[in-house]
């Protein structure tokens, strides 16, 4: 005979059940690791994303560490290893890890301020330097992020070969890998580089705003530069926010998790969210693998090039 008594236990006993599965991939992966590339300074990162890595310790409860990279590569690598549990993606390295076969899944972007789920790569010049266009820059040197960066590096190069410059090594009087986005416009302002290819979502929302408003931009003089001593000359077509993917290979159980964690972030701990883009972020948007899909088309096409050249 079913009782009151006998239903109750069972649903106790589903309960624990159902909870203990759930702690399962807790026991396995005590503790997870976040890569992030450097926009900016370790130091920088460090401030950045440490609020974040306390709030998803304590969501999800395990351990997030935050390992930042030395460059795109070694996110890219560090998840093929499964060293890397959790990582903040470019689009463009996204594309790289899919078609070098890392095991990532993607499950987020960021939401910007006015709702959008993109941003541009652009390429700046200071406000007074004599070219207007591209067309004027010939001979002169370029700056680049890293050859895994979707604004800093394929993106520009896809819009200077629709612009029919095919060899931007050879059009240009030096191209130079920065190695950050913020190395690419103090090489702009301290004039080593006479362009710099970056990313600007607007004009509150971009690598140069960030600088300017910690003061890491300056003349000559040492006086601090302003938003109006830079120029854009040229912008691309909007581009995909970068990915948060983690490793196909966790419990589903902890993905799950992990997606809940980031998409809770802006209600539950609005002060570490809002720290992450200094307040120029809305949210985190839920993503699918497949959305960079195009992005992978823009590896192959700059990958051609460089094979074209190598030829």
């Amino acid at each position: 005979m079913i009782t009151r008594r006998l239903i109750l236990a069972g649903a106790a006993a589903l309960a624990f059940t159902t909870s203990a599965s759930a702690d399962d991939w807790k026991a396995k992966y005590p503790e997870l690791t976040f890569a992030v590339v450097p926009a900016e300074n370790a130091s920088g990162v460090t401030e950045r994303w440490a609020p974040f890595m306390s709030y998803l310790s304590k969501e999800l409860g395990v351990k997030v560490t935050l390992r930042i990279a030395n460059d795109y590569a070694a996110v890219i690598e560090g998840q093929r290893a499964g060293n890397i549990h959790i990582a903040s993606y470019g689009s463009a390295s996204f594309a790289r890890a899919r078609l070098t076969g890392v095991k990532t899944d993607a499950f987020a972007n960021d939401i910007n301020a006015d709702g959008s789920t993109g941003y541009y790569s652009v390429f700046f010049v200071k406000a007074s330097s004599a070219s207007k266009k591209v067309d004027d820059l010939k001979g002169k040197n370029l700056g680049l992020v890293d050859p895994n960066s979707t604004s800093g590096n394929n993106v520009p190069r896809f819009e200077l070969d629709k612009m029919g410059i095919h060899d931007a090594d050879s059009y240009f009087s030096k191209v130079v890998f920065t190695g950050s986005h913020e190395n690419a416009m103090l090489a702009l302002a301290q004039g080593t580089v006479d362009v710099a290819a970056n990313q600007w979502t607007s004009d509150d929302d971009s690598t140069l705003a960030q600088m300017l408003t910690k003061g890491m931009l300056k003349n000559a003089d040492g006086s601090a530069m302003k938003k109006d001593d830079f120029r854009i000359i040229h912008k691309s077509a909007p581009i995909i926010n970068g990915p948060y993917a983690y490793n196909s290979d966790l419990p589903e159980d902890a993905k799950a998790a992990i997606a809940k964690a980031f998409f809770d972030a802006p209600s539950k701990d609005k002060a570490a969210f809002d720290r992450l883009s200094d307040g120029q972020k809305k949210g985190f948007h839920p993503a699918t693998t497949k959305d960079w899909d195009g992005t992978i088309e823009l590896i192959k096409f700059v990958d051609a090039l460089r094979k074209k050249k190598a030829s």
